[in-house]
């Protein structure tokens, strides 16, 4: 078996869900299945419960990742309605800052554009602001992103008419990013009667097949991949209110290295979006001697009973795909090898925090 390495690989957009809901995921389970699927850092999503938001809030969330985080990670900041001067005095201690624009799972949606404003106005420039932005929104975003002069990341991109207008902007000269899901390049609306009404709720929804083509087409504008991964557990994705939501952090790697084997990526189309651009956008410091090892010719199926995430579920169950996981090597260390993880808990490091070896 011929292995190929690629380098240390950063999942930007994770949601962990401890605080308050640990029966879907900790801070030990998240980062298991991360290195599972070949990722070594991960950028942990605010909504929790209670959100992550002023001192108090990041401190506890810091205390439970340094107790069982397995892989690398740092933090997310949510805006609030409150919080725009006061969080940006956290700004050097976290990931960077996530507004919620638009309709998301828990309560730090900003409904004014005034709260919009006043975050664009008092979050550093040279920090990152990561927002959820859809339709409407994701213009408005933009152009509080060129009135106020400072890079703005946008996520999830899932339309044509989104990743076009991206594309219109960078071509102004805006300083846009943006990151694209899996399940928005793999899955679309013509997909949820065989995953189940309840269970293909996600944010933003599974859009039109001609909405997934625009992101193929429009791949030299994305800059980061990211799996969005938001676990909830069957019970709650098949209850009268299903919340929306994938886990996607074992799926990404195998569904994109798939791609490759079918020529609608390179290898260094991957490696751009999941290491190069995510380290230089968020400002990461280098991964010194860590890396993946994958076996681009293994043929299997994605099964949830597999996978270390303990929401239990995959909406890509089933799914054929090539390309394997086999090693993870995280600053020296074996952390992964042929589905076992082996970094224990607490060995993770906060990326935005000075730590030696």
């Amino acid at each position: 078996m011929a292995l190929t390495r690629l380098p240390a690989l950063v999942d930007v957009h994770v949601h962990v869900r401890e605080p308050g809901a640990t029966h879907k995921e900790d801070w030990d389970s998240a980062t298991a299945a991360a290195l599972a699927g070949g990722i070594s850092s991960i950028l942990a999503m605010p909504n929790t419960q209670p959100a992550i938001t002023d001192e108090a809030s990041l401190v506890a969330t810091q205390q439970a990742a340094a107790a069982k985080a397995r892989c690398d990670y740092a933090h997310y900041l949510g805006g609030s309605v409150d919080n725009a001067q006061c969080g940006a005095a956290l700004a050097g201690r976290v990931a960077g800052l996530k507004l919620y624009l638009d309709q998301t799972y828990g309560d730090l949606k900003l409904d004014q554009l005034s709260d919009w404003q006043r975050h664009f106005a008092h979050w550093p420039r040279h920090q990152p602001l990561a927002v959820h932005a859809e339709g409407r929104s994701l213009a408005t975003a933009i152009l509080l992103a060129a009135l106020h002069d400072r890079p703005v990341h946008l996520c999830h991109v899932s339309r044509q008419d989104e990743i076009e207008l991206i594309r219109a902007a960078k071509a102004k000269g805006l300083p846009v990013t943006c990151e694209v899901t899996p399940h928005h390049l793999f899955l679309c609306e013509d997909d949820i009667p065989s995953i189940g009404a309840g269970r293909a709720e996600v944010r933003p929804r599974l859009a039109t097949a001609t909405d997934r083509a625009a992101l193929w087409v429009n791949l030299d504008v994305i800059d980061c991949f990211a799996s969005d991964h938001a676990p909830h557990t069957l019970e709650e994705k098949d209850g009268a209110n299903p919340p929306p939501g994938f886990a996607g952090l074992e799926s990404i790697l195998p569904l994109l290295l798939t791609a490759v084997s079918h020529g609608h990526l390179s290898l260094e189309d991957v490696v751009l979006r999941l290491s190069e651009n995510p380290g230089r956008i968020f400002g990461l410091p280098a991964a010194a001697d860590s890396y993946v090892e994958v076996d681009l010719d293994a043929r299997y199926e994605i099964k949830a009973v597999e996978m270390h995430s303990r929401c239990g579920w995959t909406p890509f169950e089933g799914h054929p795909v090539q390309g394997r996981v086999q090693r993870v090597v995280r600053r020296g260390e074996l952390v992964f090898e042929d589905g076992r993880v082996l970094a224990a808990p607490g060995s993770g490091h906060d990326l935005r925090k000075t730590k030696t070896n």
